[in-house]
């Protein structure tokens, strides 16, 4: 099978799973696991953060997060289709108390402009503001790229008014690729951050929130009440160790290869895509005057050998990721094409 559907879809390297098998471990939750200390430095490092914390999925990273820069009964201000929103079964407001206000723009990209008089200071009678979240990249954005100006633009207006920003930065390795800067010049404005190890990176589990020393240490605690203190969690920190020395200095692979399966879908008939707004690894395609529905075409497709997912009614979107290779990109466009001109024929 072709597998396009996520990029959480990827196998462990080799290497992985050597480092795996030969990791260092201890008691993580006593701080004794030495892999895991090494993979919270390193994170720390990179992201130019004074901590971070292994937790085991980019949701619980999220949810603690926005727990640690707000306080009960106050509004986060995101995108309308934000992963936070739409994927984390509404942990803002059932972990962290706050009501979500969502801002609708057209790839996921929020600006100063739009933000700036949704935030609410204390008042008699509506929710402050004690939070924005902004994903970089974002996922239903089609992996949509935020500008360095404008993180700087919303982190330094947010902070004039007292107000902390977090990037869900699921894929910020993807976005520091298609940038070609560094993750830290990234995420320097942002209070906290946090990052996957297991989607691009292709780590078989884990993520990482990064921040100041002190809530980071506050997180801790936050992760063991969400049930995510782990033990000799090394075995799995020694694989995303390995993913962020090496696995990410191949991610413009990967964003080659998007849009190299771009061009090929974008001349598909019935398909409405333009492949110059693939920014990364993700592409996300309308096939609504193919008719057929976006559930129907997985099932066609997944007959002939391909994986493809659908959100909604009429999209789909499609991930490309180290176990993909450009031939089995190749493959998927001639198998997409297929599909759709049986319907025509029928």
């Amino acid at each position: 099978m072709i597998d396009l559907r996520s990029d959480t879809v990827t196998k462990p390297t080799p290497e992985m799973r050597r480092a795996m098998a030969e990791a260092e471990v201890g008691d993580d939750v006593y701080g004794e696991d030495p892999t895991v200390n090494l993979l919270e430095q390193r994170a720390a490092e990179i992201t130019g953060k004074e901590a971070a914390l292994f937790v085991p999925t980019g949701t619980m990273g999220n949810t603690i997060a926005v727990k640690l820069l707000t306080e009960h009964g106050q509004e986060v201000i995101c995108d309308s289709r934000a992963h936070i929103l739409d994927y984390e079964l509404s942990m803002t407001a059932w972990f962290s108390g706050c009501l979500i206000r969502a801002i609708p723009t057209e790839d996921g990209i929020l600006e100063w402009s739009q933000i700036r008089p949704l935030v609410k200071p204390v008042h008699p009678h509506y929710a402050p503001t004690g939070a924005i979240e902004i994903e970089n990249t974002h996922n239903m954005g089609g992996g949509t790229v935020y500008s360095l100006a404008a993180i700087r633009e919303i982190s330094n207006g947010a902070h004039e008014l007292g107000v902390k920003v977090h990037m869900d930065g699921a894929r910020v390795f993807n976005a520091a690729a298609a940038l070609r800067v560094p993750v830290e010049d990234i995420v320097a404005p942002v209070d906290t951050v946090m990052f996957c190890l297991s989607k691009a990176l292709g780590a078989p589990a884990g993520s990482m929130v990064a921040g100041p020393a002190a809530l980071i240490d506050k997180g801790r605690l936050l992760r063991k009440r969400l049930g995510g203190g782990m033990r000799q969690a090394g075995v799995l920190a020694a694989a995303g160790l390995i993913a962020l020395e090496e696995t990410r200095t191949r991610l413009s692979e990967d964003h080659a290869n998007a849009r190299f399966f771009a061009e090929g879908v974008a001349r598909i008939h019935g398909v409405e895509l333009d492949p110059r707004k693939v920014a990364t690894n993700i592409v996300v395609f309308d096939i609504g005057a193919t008719g057929l529905t976006s559930g129907e075409l997985s099932r066609r497709l997944k007959q002939r050998g391909v994986l493809i997912n659908g959100i909604g009614h009429s999209h789909m979107r499609a991930v490309t990721h180290y176990d993909v290779t450009r031939a089995e990109c190749a493959q998927a466009v001639e198998t997409l094409a297929e599909a759709v001109a049986r319907v025509a024929i029928n």
